[in-house]
């Protein structure tokens, strides 16, 4: 873990607020120079605290308003059977999140479609397929409450 002072949880929160603010503009709202402020972003870049710069699109604009999040089962948690289950869910379009669980389940899918019919295409295609699966369990959205993709600093 790399520690961070004040102005770079400022610079943190500014660019997770705005990715495509110029680093002039970034600079002025920190009170930097533009080269120090570069300078900064380079090790927060450098250090991996800033993984990568994205633009965000909105799912429903785009046909894609149902989130299914699915609970997997595996017949065995050993180092293969993950392995195995881990790469190829990589591989299976709609899934946007992927994580292992400690609990019932082994892992939790979120997975964006279009309605219920692209769900059950997207089971019938990809997940039902997946190694050493033995059990889903599907969970329907009724609608986004709330959702953030800013680390609050």
């Amino acid at each position: 873990m790399i520690e961070l002072d004040a102005t770079d949880r400022k610079i943190l929160n500014l660019l997770q607020a705005e990715g495509r603010m110029t680093n002039a503009d970034l600079a002025e709202r920190v009170n930097l120079s533009a080269s120090a402020c570069l300078r900064r972003v380079g090790r927060l870049e450098e250090s991996g605290v800033i993984a990568g710069y994205v633009m965000l699109v909105n799912q429903e604009k785009v046909g894609f308003g149902s989130n299914i999040f699915v609970e997997v089962t595996l017949e065995r948690q050993n180092e293969n059977c993950l392995d195995a289950f881990e790469t190829a869910v990589r591989h299976v379009p709609a899934v946007m999140e992927c994580y292992l669980m400690a609990g019932e389940a082994d892992y939790m899918l979120r997975v964006a479609v279009a309605d219920v019919q692209d769900f059950e295409r997207i089971h019938r295609e990809y997940l039902s397929r997946l190694p050493h699966v033995t059990r889903m369990r599907s969970l329907f959205t009724l609608r986004t409450v709330y959702k953030s993709t800013a680390v609050e600093l």
